[in-house]
């Protein structure tokens, strides 16, 4: 790709945002988890799909650690995140744990977009590589989920950390258990 036809950071960065923005706008503004009446019959993809369309809530945990999904697709998704000073070690930078749940989410979720209706999975093995150093001088990540392999009880997959400015900040991958889950 030419220079010409390349953005700059600064293009980028706002074309994130405004992808994040389109997104928020259509989320539940409650954030909760799905009832089993709500995903009965819904393969993985389409529970994902859901919660993106608004239908079903947004976990938790994406508040909590300020993260948005932002695109599914079979046996891929993408979350974006924004570090944040909440989100500081004591040595001033992203703490490890919110590299490894930003991850954690894209790995596993990828992993959740291949499932039929009524399976289920959970980490067995997460393995994360931090590269560089997030701070607030890096508005937004994303983390780029994709399925390695999908068996009848295991599935593993990858995903990379990614800024706005191109650099790989972290990547790892899982190794889940998928099983049919009992009812709850």
């Amino acid at each position: 790709m030419s220079a010409a036809l390349t953005p700059s950071h600064d293009e980028a960065l706002a074309q994130w945002l405004a992808e994040e923005k389109a997104v928020r706008a259509r989320l539940r503004p409650e954030h909760g988890v799905a009832t089993m009446a709500e995903i009965a019959g819904l393969n993985g993809l389409q529970q994902m799909q859901a919660m993106l369309d608004g239908k079903l809530p947004p976990p938790p945990i994406a508040q909590t650690l300020d993260f948005t999904l932002l695109s599914v697709s079979k046996g891929e998704v993408i979350f974006q995140g924004s570090p944040r000073f909440k989100h500081y070690n004591p040595m001033g930078t992203v703490h490890g744990g919110w590299y490894a749940t930003l991850l954690d989410s894209a790995l596993g979720c990828a992993v959740h977009t291949t499932l039929e209706p009524g399976r289920g999975y959970t980490t067995l093995e997460l393995k994360i590589n931090l590269v560089r150093a997030l701070n607030e001088r890096v508005p937004v990540v994303r983390a780029i989920g994709r399925v390695r392999h999908v068996g009848r009880q295991m599935a593993t997959a990858e995903a990379d950390l990614v800024g706005h400015d191109g650099k790989l900040y972290a990547h790892g991958s899982t190794t889940c258990l998928v099983f049919d889950p009992p009812a709850r």
